[in-house]
């Protein structure tokens, strides 16, 4: 069986009896191991927790009982989130801490049936966005492994975009999660603020961290979504709102606004071309675009005023009397963070609640913003500084110029891999209002049952053994 099936179909096999999760996942399981030394997607692989768990899931497929919508599902986890028995490292030198118990999330996954095969590597405690990390060596991108997959989830997204895992999961503060999507052609969905529970995952801003999958269909981004979405009264992040099913969204009459001066950040003339492409195709879909003028809309803001502070805080036990224990880039980005002023902060803070409210003012005209996912999804293993339209600037900057601003809305948003030539393709990110999840995934199906989002698996990689077939004749 093909590796790169979708999640929903490989619970459906399982859950019929045509293919036992054990098998499924012991052949993700060397995928993985196949591929770490070329990929370096994980910092942890669980053979024996894994293989347990899928016998269960296994078991109870026998006895007629229902082990869940993620039935033998393989999962990659991004390491900084709690899993009982345990070490959670957050990619640092100083943090290790045993898990007495699991995150909510994980708890969550394997209540339906999914089966967690390993800690996906990550940037240094998720604060930088391209997942080379000190201590655990870079995550490399399957599309080039001289480049950075993104971050702060590289990991994550690397074990979707290279068949080493069924689904995964990462956060996003600044889009941890959709930039690695964005840079190895797979779906990544950022969810409302306090949609996904935090509790058990260690923060980096927790105003503005969520939690959300990486996945390669739009279909298996939403049996995520379904299996981990809910309140916690244990986050006191976490709202109480119902989780809405993923509704079939007909592009036909969806009204699109396109925000300006936003949009016309500087771009990758390529990434630039296939966005206003996407807009055309949707158009001829019968959606409604529509060009929005918000000057107060557009980045950077007071965004790093704004993370820098909360970041400050997490790490001030640690940060600068151990700083020689971060890495040199975390070091110096902490080093920023603590000398943000309460003045500042303040004013970060009012800026924050303004930008909510003309974006809540762009929502009265539209259904969706669209935007691109990264201004470029190139970037080399090393280099700083990225050349995009002419412009030199800092890779943070040409990776988190679209994503960035939606966490200090809180709203959610999807990026979706383009069905156009590149390696990896371009992609497209989708913002929607509060609570607008199910909307989003929908929209997104119906973009790919229209031929404008595919994923297509990166056509160089060669990791060993593949997934087994279904045994049709149980």
């Amino acid at each position: 069986m093909d590796p790169y099936l979708p999640a929903v179909e490989q619970a459906r096999l399982v859950l019929a009896g045509e293919l036992s999760a054990r098998e499924l996942v012991a052949a993700y399981l060397d995928r993985s191991e196949a591929a770490q030394e070329q990929l370096n997607a994980y910092t942890l692989l669980d053979r024996r927790e894994a293989l347990l768990r899928a016998e269960l899931v296994d078991r109870r497929v026998t006895r007629g009982e229902d082990p869940g919508p993620m039935a033998g599902v393989a999962v990659a986890l991004k390491d900084l989130i709690d899993q009982k028995g345990l070490t959670t490292t957050c990619g640092s030198s100083l943090y290790r801490q045993l898990a007495k118990r699991s995150a909510t999330v994980v708890e969550r996954l394997e209540a339906a049936g999914a089966v967690i095969i390993g800690r996906a590597g990550l940037h240094e405690f998720a604060f930088g966005f391209s997942s080379e990390n000190h201590w655990f060596g870079p995550v490399r991108n399957p599309w080039d492994v001289t480049t950075s997959p993104g971050g702060s989830s590289g990991g994550s997204a690397v074990a979707v975009a290279s068949g080493l895992a069924a689904v995964a999961i990462g956060t996003d503060t600044g889009g941890s999660v959709r930039v690695p999507a964005a840079l190895t052609g797979t779906v990544g969905l950022k969810v409302t603020h306090g949609r996904v529970p935090l509790t058990g995952v260690f923060p980096l801003a927790p105003s503005l961290d969520t939690v959300g999958p990486l996945t390669r269909t739009v279909g298996d981004a939403a049996l995520v979504y379904q299996a981990i979405a809910g309140a916690d009264p244990k986050d006191p992040y976490s709202v109480v709102e119902p989780v809405k099913k993923q509704e079939l969204t007909s592009v036909n009459g969806l009204r699109v606004g396109v925000p300006h001066p936003w949009v016309d950040q500087p771009t990758d003339p390529k990434l630039r071309a296939a966005f206003e492409a996407s807009l055309q195709r949707l158009a001829g879909l019968g959606a409604e675009v529509s060009h929005l003028e918000d000057d107060f809309v557009q980045p950077p803001g007071m965004i790093e005023a704004g993370v820098y502070s909360e970041i400050a805080v997490v790490h001030g036990k640690w940060f600068p009397s151990r700083a020689d224990e971060y890495g040199p880039e975390v070091a110096d980005r902490l080093g920023t963070a603590l000398g943000v002023t309460v003045a500042a902060s303040v004013e970060a803070r009012k800026w924050r609640e303004q930008l909510r409210e003309h974006t809540f003012e762009l929502f009265r005209q539209v259904d969706v913003l669209a935007t691109p996912a990264v201004a470029s999804n190139h970037k080399p293993i090393g280099v700083d500084d990225l050349l995009v339209a002419g412009e030199e600037m800092t890779y943070r900057r040409a990776l988190s110029m679209f994503s960035a601003l939606v966490n200090f809305t809180s709203h959610p948003a999807i990026v979706l891999p383009l069905s156009e030539a590149g390696g990896p393709p371009p992609a497209l990110q989708l913002i929607g209002p509060d609570w607008s999840e199910h909307r989003l995934l929908g929209i997104g199906t119906a973009l790919e049952q229209a031929g404008i989002v595919a994923f297509r698996p990166p056509p160089t990689l060669d990791v060993g053994q593949p997934v087994p077939a279904p045994n049709n004749t149980n």
